[in-house]
């Protein structure tokens, strides 16, 4: 399973440097987990710069993954997480819905860098 931080999304979106490494992870949507907060994050960066409906078109092709909604136990072990790690909210958040369905993170973002079950490759 692959859990991708919206980082990846974004650069994915975008057609980025890193875009061709993230797309193995976001297009395999039968194991693409979506972190509730990863929509939230890509959507109002994409509404910012490119509108309303753009933002629409990018979760939808979100949401063709698994999206993971943040619950109570969820919500707890992404403090643990956080505490642990030093990680803001939205980062433990993908961090924990990972580690709950044993996935791996894919990201660009380097509040990752260095944590196992994490493929990070650098913002270029």
């Amino acid at each position: 399973m692959n859990a991708v931080d919206s980082s990846a999304w974004l650069e994915y979106f975008t057609g980025g440097p890193n875009a061709e490494y993230f797309a193995k992870a976001i297009e395999d949507v039968g194991n693409l987990l979506v972190p509730s907060i990863t929509i939230y994050e890509v959507f109002k960066k994409v509404l910012q710069e490119r509108g309303e409906n753009a933002a629409l078109q990018v979760v939808a092709q979100m949401k063709t993954g698994c999206v993971v909604e943040v619950d109570e136990d969820l919500a707890i072990e992404a403090a643990r997480l956080s505490v642990a790690h030093k990680l803001p909210m939205a980062d433990s958040l993908i961090l924990a819905t990972a580690r709950v369905h044993d996935a791996w993170v894919w990201t660009q973002d380097g509040d990752f860098k260095g944590l196992s079950k994490v493929n990070y490759r650098a913002k270029k």
